[in-house]
């Protein structure tokens, strides 16, 4: 009876080494700077890829980076294609009903862009204008819901960055994106000194959600947990901090 418990018990010890020490394939969309996106050399960078470098090793995991198209993020995670996702998803009641999320990593609000010379005050002012946003995202849903009623034009792509371009060529008057990846990968650059942030900060809970967290397969209860008290302790013991100055001025976990 002694030898059969001590058989379980290092079956058990075995198995917990097991889950601690192999690779999670983590889905990121590399087309969001400074969230996501390549160095020159080709290789993953952006706060998302360093906080789940930070988790990874709070659980003792090796990440593994996985390169999805956004619209096909959850679809992906569904097949098994990786384990999780951290890449900027905002938590929505939506996509609770397909997937898990831990708690959120960060919080911050969407805007709308357009050219300097386009005078807004409202949806209204921009009917028969032509925005862009990505395919499959809240700020997608946003305006279809707010926008596109007031005659904007929305037209979805499937990377932020082929926005950019297409607002470079003329083909788009704005855009509507979170104001740190549109500030860090268009505003602040010389192709967006003719454009500027609208309106109002997005937050609106139907649309954006209640912040940003890590996406798992529905029932994945135990990384659930593994993952929430690693964001906990890299909040406490300053590695959150130590990432969020390297990339920002202000907290991006928000209220």
């Amino acid at each position: 009876m002694k030898k059969a418990l001590l058989i379980l018990a290092l079956q058990a010890v075995a198995a917990t080494a097991f889950a601690q020490g192999k690779d999670l394939k983590v889905a990121i969309d590399p087309t969001y700077e400074p969230f996501t996106f390549k160095t020159a050399d080709g290789k993953p960078a952006g706060f998302d890829v360093d906080i789940a470098s930070a988790l990874c090793e709070q659980i003792k995991r090796k990440c593994v980076f996985v390169e999805q198209v956004w619209d096909s993020m959850i679809p992906g995670l569904q097949a098994k294609k990786y384990d999780v996702i951290i890449s900027s998803m905002s938590i929505t009641e939506d996509r609770l009903r397909a997937v898990d999320f831990t708690d959120k990593y960060y919080k911050t609000p969407s805007k709308i862009v357009v050219r300097n010379d386009i005078k807004y005050t409202d949806a209204a002012s921009l009917k028969g204008k032509k925005i862009g946003v990505l395919k499959g995202s809240t700020q997608e849903k946003y305006a279809n819901g707010e926008l596109k009623p007031a005659g904007v034009i929305v037209t979805p792509y499937e990377a932020q960055d082929q926005v950019y371009l297409d607002i470079k060529s003329g083909r788009l008057d704005g855009t509507v994106a979170d104001i740190v990846e549109v500030n860090g990968g268009f505003l602040s650059k010389p192709e967006g000194k003719d454009y500027s942030a609208v309106g109002e900060p997005l937050l609106i809970p139907k649309y954006f959600g209640a912040g940003v967290g890590v996406a798992m397969r529905k029932g994945d209860a135990a990384l659930k947990g593994e993952l929430n008290a690693a964001i906990k302790a890299i909040r406490d013991n300053g590695t959150y901090k130590k990432l969020n100055d390297k990339y920002f001025k202000f907290d991006v976990y928000g209220q």
